[in-house]
């Protein structure tokens, strides 16, 4: 088996022989989330299955390709749809196209993500700005001899989401009148939803919001020095004193339909990163 840079190496190899471009940013788009790519001038749609060293995306509303091209006048590498854990995965491979996003050119990497809301402020639908988290998986993509041709052994997280570009998020979010917050996203492995204890104890630890991915790709961006931005959409409410059976169809639903609000947080950024950069 090739080594991990080699595996990244030889995926990028693969991707340029489709699009040879730099990518300013890397997206990750979550369960119900792939919308956006119909915003993107598409130059390549390139399938998991087609890319050395890419998994497959088995979890449901996960089309499974990588889409290269344009958006607010960037160029940009999206995912539409991620690998988990509790697919059967290491962490090493669910996180290898974060790292391929670097080894591209990327310097901006945008993640969102389906998750259970724990705030009773938060409802069904609201955007949270990652501001922080907590990894609670029991495993790290960084575990095991540093290729520091990556990234450093030990890598500070005391500031892994990017302050600016949380205000810029929360801006926008003001501008278009739609509610987002700034919390903590706490990180699982799933496959299973939480129990009412486990709830409770997830509040009190800390945590706005449960999901089951996210934080291993960041922990990877943080390595790789890219910026970061997490967007996490509410699509149920996890109040253990008023729980209900979780429905997979209206997680999804409620995700379709806070779909527009993502996409305009993302090609504002997007926009903000064009006005402040030269490209």
């Amino acid at each position: 088996m090739l080594e991990l840079y080699d595996q990244i190496q030889e995926a990028c190899g693969a991707i340029r022989k489709q699009w040879d471009h730099t990518p300013h940013a890397g997206i990750i788009l979550g369960t119900g989330l792939g919308g956006l790519v119909e915003k993107i001038n598409v130059q390549a749609s390139i399938d998991y299955g087609d890319i050395p060293n890419f998994l497959q995306s088995t979890a449901t509303g996960h089309r499974g390709r990588l889409v290269c091209g344009e958006l607010e006048g960037l160029s940009v590498m999206a995912m539409e749809g991620r690998f988990h854990m509790y697919e059967g995965y290491p962490l090493k491979q669910v996180t290898l196209p974060v790292r391929v996003f670097k080894a591209m050119g990327a310097e901006l990497f945008i993640v969102s993500g389906a998750v259970g809301g724990m705030n009773p402020l938060y409802r069904c639908g609201d955007v949270m700005i990652i501001d922080d988290h907590i990894n609670l998986m029991g495993d790290n993509p960084l575990i095991g001899i540093n290729d520091d041709r990556l990234g450093p052994r030990f890598p500070d997280m005391c500031a892994p989401y990017d302050a600016g570009l949380e205000e810029v998020a929360l801006e926008i979010a003001r501008k278009q009148n739609f509610q987002a917050h700034r919390g903590v996203l706490v990180a699982v492995a799933g496959p299973n939803l939480e129990t009412r204890a486990e709830y409770r104890f997830l509040r009190q630890i800390g945590a706005d919001a449960v999901g089951m991915s996210t934080v291993p790709e960041v922990i990877v961006a943080v390595h790789a020095g890219l910026r970061t931005v997490g967007l996490s959409v509410i699509t149920d409410m996890c109040l253990p004193d008023a729980l209900k059976p979780a429905n997979v169809e209206e997680i999804i639903a409620v995700a379709n339909d806070a779909e527009p609000r993502l996409t305009a947080l993302v090609s504002g950024l997007l926009r903000h990163e064009a006005s402040t950069h030269t490209v």
